[in-house]
C-alpha cells in the first residue's frame, strides 16, 4: 500500500504574508498540500526583508515560515494579474488571506464573489481583530500581546509588562487556522460546500491563556507577573543551584515526597506549610527558601540527575542550541532539511506513522514559479498543480466543482 500525505490532491492559495498565514500554510503543505503563495512583485511578502540573519536565498525569517510552497508574483491593480488571481481562486480548495477585512473585495477576490464559481472554496481569513468593530485596527503579534493581556502577566514582579520571546500569538491563530481548515474540509466531504472561515489574533491568544484566563473568569481579578513561578502550584518554578537555575516542576503530593526525600529534607511533606499543593502555593517563599538551600550545594546538572531518577520532573535552562541538542539527544529529529539542500528548518512536530516522510522543497525564491503557475493557469483545469487530471472531488458531486470549467 502506498503511504501518501493526507492532504494531497487539496490546493492552497495562499494570499497571506508575514507569520500567522504563512505558518498555517506551510503546515498544510508540510501535509501534503500544494501551495501557491501570491506575492507582491519585486518586494514580496514583508518577512523577506526582516533581517539578520540572512540565508543564502532570504532572510532566515521567511524561510522559517515558507518551505514547501511555490511563489508566484501577481500585481492584483493590473487586469491580468487580477485576472489570474481570481483563475487560482478558482481552482483552489482552500484560500488564505490576511489583508484587511474586506480589503480583497476590489479585485474580486471576496468570498461572496468566488463562491458563486467555486461553492467548494473554503475561504480563510485572518485578522487582528476580527471583521467587526475591530476591522480598521492593524494587528501585529507585539500590539496584540500588549492589549490582549499576555505581556501583563509576563516578567517579574514589580518589574515592565513583557512581551514573550517569539510571535506566540501569530503562532497560535496560524495553529487555529489550520485546524479550521482540517474541521472544514472534513465537513465539505459530506455537503459539498466551502465556507468563510474566520480566525484574528485577539480571540486565538485570549483561548490561549487558559488557566490564566479561567483565573479571572472565575474571580473577576486579573492575574500578575509572577515571573517564572506558576499561579497554582508550588514548586513550578526555577530554583537557584550552586551554578545556575533547575526548572523544577511538581504536580502532585506523592511528587514532593520524592522530591523532598531526594534532596535529603526529612519531615518537609508533612510540614503543616508544605503538605498538600494548596499550602505550597500559600507558603511559597519559605518552601523555596528551604528547597534552595540544599541545591545550593550542588550543580544543577548533578541534581537533574538525581531527581529525574525519582521520577521528578526537571531541566536546566537551555539556550537554542542546547534546546536542539538536547531534542537530538531523545530521538526526536527536531530539524528538517530541504531537499536539494538549503538551511534547515524546524519539522513539522506532528508524527503519522500512516503517512511518508518526505523532505519537503526550499522556500521559493520571489516569483521562481510565476511562469510555471501562470502556464498551468491558461490550461484546462488540472489538479494538483504540475501533476495528473484529478479524481471527482467532493465539490464536483454537486455539480457546481471547478473541474474542467476553463476551456
Amino acid at each position: 500500500m502506498t503511504r501518501t500525505l493526507p492532504l494531497e490532491g487539496v490546493l492552497v492559495a495562499d494570499f497571506s504574508r508575514v507569520l500567522a498565514g504563512p505558518y498555517a500554510t506551510m503546515m498544510l503543505a508540510d501535509l501534503g498540500a500544494t501551495v501557491v503563495k501570491v506575492e507582491r512583485p519585486e518586494t514580496g511578502d514583508d518577512t523577506r526583508a526582516w533581517g539578520p540573519p540572512w540565508t543564502e536565498g532570504s532572510s532566515a525569517y521567511f524561510e522559517s515560515l515558507n518551505r514547501g510552497k511555490r511563489s508566484v508574483t501577481l500585481d492584483l491593480t493590473v487586469e491580468e494579474d487580477r485576472a489570474a488571481a481570481v483563475e487560482l481562486a478558482g481552482r483552489a480548495d482552500v484560500l488564505v488571506e490576511n489583508h484587511k477585512p474586506g480589503a480583497l473585495k476590489r479585485y474580486g477576490l471576496d468570498y461572496p464573489a468566488l463562491s458563486v464559481d467555486n461553492p467548494g472554496l473554503l475561504y480563510v481569513s485572518i485578522s487582528g481583530f476580527g471583521s467587526a468593530e475591530g476591522a480598521d485596527l492593524a494587528g501585529y503579534d507585539f500590539v496584540v500581546q500588549a492589549v490582549g493581556g499576555l505581556m501583563s502577566i509576563t516578567g517579574d514582579p514589580g518589574g515592565p509588562p513583557t512581551k514573550v520571546g517569539v510571535a506566540v500569538v501569530d503562532v497560535l491563530t496560524g495553529k487555529d487556522a489550520a485546524l479550521g481548515i482540517m474541521a472544514a474540509l472534513r465537513q465539505r466531504e459530506s455537503t459539498g460546500r466551502g465556507q468563510h472561515i474566520e480566525v484574528n489574533l485577539l480571540s486565538s491568544l485570549l483561548s490561549g491563556l487558559v488557566n490564566q484566563a479561567g483565573s479571572f473568569l472565575a474571580t473577576g481579578e486579573s492575574p500578575e507577573r509572577m515571573g517564572n513561578r506558576h499561579p497554582s502550584i508550588a514548586p513550578y518554578e526555577t530554583l537557584r543551584c550552586e551554578d545556575t537555575l533547575l526548572a523544577v516542576a511538581v504536580g502532585n503530593d506523592e511528587q514532593f515526597r520524592r522530591l523532598t526525600e531526594t534532596l535529603g529534607l526529612v519531615g518537609m511533606a508533612d510540614d503543616t506549610r508544605f503538605a498538600t499543593n494548596a499550602d505550597r502555593v500559600r507558603n511559597r517563599e519559605a518552601l523555596v527558601a528551604e528547597l534552595e538551600n540544599v541545591l545550593g550545594a550542588r550543580p544543577a546538572a548533578a541534581w537533574q540527575q538525581r531527581l529525574r531518577r525519582v521520577g521528578i520532573a526537571c531541566g536546566q535552562v537551555n539556550d537554542l542550541a542546547g534546546a536542539v541538542r538536547y531534542a537530538e539527544s531523545l530521538g526526536l529529529d527536531p530539524t528538517v532539511t530541504p531537499s536539494g539542500g538549503g538551511t534547515p528548518g524546524m519539522r513539522f512536530p506532528v508524527d503519522l506513522p500512516g503517512a511518508a516522510r518526505t523532505l519537503p522543497t526550499a522556500p521559493p525564491a520571489l516569483g521562481e514559479h510565476t511562469v510555471e503557475v501562470l502556464d498551468w493557469l491558461s490550461r484546462p483545469y488540472s489538479h494538483p498543480l504540475g501533476g495528473p487530471e484529478p479524481e471527482t472531488r467532493v465539490s464536483d458531486v454537486s455539480g457546481n466543482g471547478p473541474n474542467g470549467r476553463i476551456s
